[in-house]
């Protein structure tokens, strides 16, 4: 590969550097293909290898690179559609869920989910854990912390731990009557547990999808869902539902 030195420009210099390297991922690389490591990229371009940096964050949260464990950085594939909500409200783990159940605790719960199940803050709640893949590839993992008050009649000995306790009480949370759901999206930074679960480095951009469910007049969940934000596009609809899909010709649910 040949120099390329970038001209003064009134932008900051690494989101022109961005712009330059979008530009070379399109015509020069392929998907999946490993970049060069940051002192070649560097002295291919002219700048500081913090500018690079900088810049080449820039292209990860927008779903254009990847940065994988013992691999480097790549080049990222189109993003997936995986559908985060629907008109019609539905508890977790109904008919046509895409989540898989991995685990189910008796914890207590972080103060803030704490004070918004009206629990208590020394009082412990269930915490179903669950993942989900798209084509293979993992692309969210989710906590979903239930009052115990929603699943009174769970019984410890049928299902004392594991993915099939988590799905004994989705069953049981399914008993209620769903009275109405709210979701809110906000960037945010994989924590290590969740990195790990989606292959990522701690600290990479993520999506955080958070719904309330409410039944008998009451917050009877809570659910946060933490989506890569590099395979990941949300789409807000004149309906109100949510959509993580790929191609823009598609419409929001």
């Amino acid at each position: 590969m040949g120099t390329t030195q970038l001209e003064s420009v009134p932008e900051p210099k690494y989101w022109h550097l961005k712009t330059v390297l979008s530009e070379a991922l399109d015509s020069e690389f392929t998907v999946g293909e490993i970049l060069p490591n940051e002192r070649d990229l560097a002295a291919r371009f002219g700048v500081a290898r913090a500018t690079l940096r900088q810049a080449l964050e820039q292209l990860e949260l927008e779903g254009r690179l990847q940065r994988r464990r013992g691999v480097g950085t790549t080049v990222a594939p189109p993003r997936m559609g995986v559908s985060v909500g629907t008109e019609q409200h539905e508890w977790p783990g109904a008919a046509g869920d895409d989540w898989q159940p991995v685990d189910c605790t008796l914890e207590v719960p972080p103060a803030a989910v704490a004070a918004a199940l009206e629990t208590g803050e020394e009082h412990p709640v269930h915490i179903v854990r669950r993942s989900r893949t798209t084509h293979g590839q993992p692309v969210a993992a989710e906590l979903l912390y239930i009052a115990r008050s929603s699943v009174p009649e769970l019984s410890a000995i049928d299902a004392p731990s594991g993915a099939a306790r988590a799905r004994a009480v989705l069953r049981e949370l399914q008993r209620l009557e769903l009275e109405g759901q709210e979701s809110a999206v906000e960037l945010g930074s994989a924590r290590a547990d969740d990195a790990k679960q989606l292959d990522r480095l701690p600290g990479a951009p993520v999506l955080v999808v958070t719904t309330r469910y409410f039944a008998e007049g009451r917050l009877a969940a809570l659910s946060v869902a933490t989506y890569r934000a590099d395979t990941c596009r949300l789409t807000f609809g004149d309906s109100g539902g949510v959509e993580i899909h790929s191609g823009p010709q598609r419409r929001a649910s």
